[in-house]
């Protein structure tokens, strides 16, 4: 019996050398960096501007500054009505307000659609769907109207009560998925261990779901901080006035601005965006891998 001749393996699949790995791995590390590069330059134009005297921010593209102005902040910081801590405060209200909101409201909602029976729920779940592709410009009206007969505009209770009634269908999608890929066997057990719903929901399945619900405390964060158009309608004091409308406060009728103020305060507002994304970063990305894959 004759053996057959094993094929030689082809170039492709050859064992590639360490030389060419590593100047694959420095090529593809070579382009993500510009890739990056291009990416942050507005950041970092920004953040140049904001250090650089006002007849020079337009006049000279660099990144690097002829002269320091550091006055810029201090400017910027007491240039409005109120000190800007005053605007970080207000939206710090609302922000808090939100995320404790979504995460108690969606989180129950999510728990019904994904673990309870209850009549007409693949109905109800598909029309909460359907309200996601409902633009804000559609409903604002009627929400204004509602609220402005309930006497809460000027006031934050439009931006955080609508929060508390599971209104953001995306992060209720969200929790859905990721709690359809908890075993129920859990669900089970505890109701071995006599754990009602209430019992269930409490300690088998928010303790699973830090992930979900950390994305869905960062994604609130970024979105209900940068909300420019909610919180104008809305809020017309200026004492309760946010960072967004802050900023637009700026710039004035006759069109002057103070651009190096203007810029300094925006780097101001983008830090508590990357402090509160850098500390749930590790949970924002579990929660989006685990959700995904579901």
């Amino acid at each position: 019996m004759t053996e057959t001749p094993t094929p030689a393996p082809s170039r492709s699949r050859a064992k590639q050398s360490p030389a060419t790995l590593g100047v694959k791995r420095f090529l593809f590390h070579l382009v993500l960096i510009a890739a990056a590069m291009v990416m942050i330059y507005p950041l970092l134009w920004m953040l140049s501007a904001s250090l650089k005297p006002l007849d020079e921010i337009f006049a000279d593209p660099g990144l690097i500054p002829s002269s320091w102005e550091w006055g810029n902040y201090a400017d910027g910081w007491n240039a409005l009505p109120h000190p800007f801590e005053k605007y970080i405060w207000n939206s710090m209200v609302i922000v808090a307000g939100s995320i404790l909101g979504n995460l108690v409201s969606c989180s129950m909602a999510a728990y019904a659609f994904a673990r309870l029976k209850f009549p007409m729920r693949g109905m109800l779940f598909a029309i909460m769907l359907g309200t996601i592709m409902l633009p804000i410009h559609v409903v604002i009206i009627p929400q204004y109207i509602l609220f402005n007969n309930l006497g809460w505009v000027d006031t934050f209770w439009p931006l955080i009560v609508p929060k508390l009634l599971a209104t953001d269908a995306f992060f209720i999608f969200l929790m859905v998925q990721f709690i359809r890929g908890l075993p129920k066997e859990l669900d089970e057990a505890a109701s071995i261990d006599g754990c009602g719903y209430w019992g269930t929901y409490l300690r088998v399945i928010m303790p699973l779901c830090m992930p979900a619900l950390a994305t869905t405390a960062i994604f609130t964060f970024i979105w209900t901080w940068n909300d420019f158009y909610s919180q104008l309608i809305y809020l017309r004091d200026v004492d309760l006035q946010t960072v967004p409308l802050a900023l637009r406060l700026f710039m004035d009728s006759t069109g002057t601005t103070n651009w190096g103020a203007l810029f300094a305060m925006s780097i101001v507002a983008l830090g508590p965006i990357f402090g509160f994304f850098l500390a749930g970063q590790r949970y924002l990305v579990r929660g989006i891998a685990t959700t995904g894959i579901k």
